[in-house]
């Protein structure tokens, strides 16, 4: 998934900053620099939004804009979180429905930890989804 980012000059630094989530900012010394930095800028918030159990806000539309891909691991585990979000399901809950402990289902949404889609869609599937991917 694509969020839109803005990338102003400032003196002699590039500021980032993105439309979605205001969290997600950064800067750098070059354009260039400022878009390499953006990803790492808007994953550390989205680990923020899991860390408060808040919705993350899905992207917007570009614009015109640059935009800045979130990896498919972590835009899997993004939908996870928002739609355990709009069910009202926990942790614990989901991981009863999968036959699993919490510990595991802690290790799923975490961003930081390497989780097979496999195990993403049984998740979203003990919630009546599914995760559906294409190729554009």
């Amino acid at each position: 998934m694509n969020y839109p980012v803005i990338i102003k000059p400032d003196g002699n630094t590039f500021m980032v900053r993105f439309v979605d989530i205001p969290e997600a900012m950064t800067c750098a010394d070059t354009y260039e620099e400022a878009l390499e930095e953006a990803r790492d800028a808007l994953i550390t918030a989205f680990e923020f939004y899991f860390e408060d159990q808040r919705q993350i806000p899905m992207p917007s539309d570009a614009n015109g804009r640059d935009v800045i891909s979130v990896p498919a691991s972590v835009w899997a585990k993004v939908l996870l979180l928002n739609t355990m979000l709009n069910e009202h399901i926990s942790q614990a809950e989901l991981a009863r429905r999968m036959g699993t402990r919490k510990q595991e289902m802690q290790r799923i949404i975490n961003l930081g930890h390497n989780t097979k889609i496999d195990k993403l869609n049984k998740a979203l599937e003990a919630m009546g989804k599914h995760l559906s991917l294409s190729v554009v």
